[in-house]
C-alpha cells in the first residue's frame, strides 16, 4: 500500500525568472488556486495520506498558504462573509514540511524526505508537471501498477526527438502493459535511448535511499535522481508506466498559459 508522497518544492524556477524572484512557480495561479493546490488534490485523490513538501527557505508562500488562517476566518465571520469561508478549505490530508538547504537538485530534496518515508514505498509528485486525465489521476495510474509489481515504476511520456535533451530518457523492453527499464539517461546530448521520456510522476521502492545516500554532484552539479535509478536496476526490477492524459509544464510559458485557460473554465 502506498501512503505516502513527496513533493519536490525547493528548486529557484529558473526558467520562470524573474517572476519567480518573488512568487514561487508552485504557487503560479490557475484560476483562483495555486499550482500546487491541484498537485496535492492529485495525491489525495490517488489514496496518499501523508504528504511531505520539501521546501527552500524562500518558499515559505507554500506554507503560508497550507497553514490555517484563523485571523482571516474570524475575519469573514464577523463580517457576515461566512459563505467565502469554503473558498479557503484545503486538501484533506497530512501534510509535513522539510527544508532543503540548497537547491541541490531532485535527488537531494527526495534524500532529505528518508526519514518521513521510513521502510515504505512512497510516490513523487513534482508540482511543475500537471497531467490531465480522464481516467485516474497520473500517480494512482503508478500506483495501480506498484499493486501487481511490487517494484519502482515511473512515469513516461512520448517525447519528440528534439526534446529529448530536456529529460531523462529511459531504454526498455514491453512487458505487457508496462516497459522493463533496462538503462537510463539524463538529458542525452545525442543518440537517446528511445523516445519515453521520463516525466514527474513516480512510485519508488524504499531502496532508493541506498543509492541516493552518498551519491556525487552529478549533471549540472545537481544530486541527480537519475543516477540512483541507474543503481537501483542492478538490484531489483523498474518499470515504466506510460501515463494516459495531457501533460502540461508550468515551467514553459506557452504550456503554463494553455493549462491557465483549461482550469479557468472548470
Amino acid at each position: 500500500m502506498v501512503r505516502k508522497a513527496i513533493i519536490p518544492a525547493g528548486g529557484y524556477g529558473t526558467r520562470s525568472l524573474p517572476i519567480t524572484k518573488a512568487l514561487p512557480k508552485e504557487m503560479f495561479p490557475l484560476g483562483l488556486k495555486p499550482a500546487i493546490h491541484y498537485i496535492v488534490e492529485e495525491a489525495v485523490h490517488s489514496g496518499i495520506e501523508q504528504l511531505l513538501i520539501v521546501i527552500s527557505s524562500l518558499k515559505h508562500s507554500i506554507l503560508d498558504y497550507f497553514d490555517h488562517p484563523l485571523e482571516l476566518e474570524a475575519f469573514l465571520k464577523s463580517k457576515n462573509k461566512e459563505y467565502l469561508l469554503e473558498r479557503l478549505e484545503l486538501p484533506k490530508i497530512d501534510i509535513f514540511f522539510m527544508l532543503q538547504p540548497s537547491a541541490k537538485g531532485l535527488g537531494d530534496a527526495i534524500r532529505i524526505g528518508k526519514g518521513f518515508v521510513g521502510n515504505e514505498p512512497f510516490g513523487v509528485l513534482l508540482p511543475d508537471d500537471f497531467i490531465i486525465s480522464n481516467e485516474n489521476p497520473a500517480l494512482k495510474q503508478l500506483i495501480d501498477e506498484y499493486k501487481k509489481t511490487n517494484s519502482t515504476v515511473i512515469g513516461l511520456k512520448q517525447v519528440k526527438q528534439e526534446q529529448l535533451k530536456n529529460y531523462g530518457v529511459i531504454q526498455g523492453s514491453n512487458k505487457t502493459n508496462l516497459i522493463e527499464i533496462e538503462n537510463i539517461v539524463e538529458k542525452p546530448k545525442s543518440d537517446p535511448p528511445s523516445d519515453m521520456a521520463v516525466i514527474g510522476r513516480y512510485i519508488f521502492t524504499p531502496e532508493i535511499f541506498q543509492y541516493l545516500e552518498g551519491l556525487k554532484e552529478g549533471v549540472n552539479g545537481e544530486i541527480q535522481l537519475t543516477d540512483a535509478i541507474k543503481g537501483l536496476l542492478e538490484k531489483q526490477p523498474v518499470y515504466g508506466k506510460i501515463i494516459s492524459g495531457d501533460r502540461y509544464d508550468i515551467g514553459i510559458l506557452k504550456e503554463y498559459i494553455e493549462l491557465m485557460k483549461i482550469m479557468s473554465n472548470e
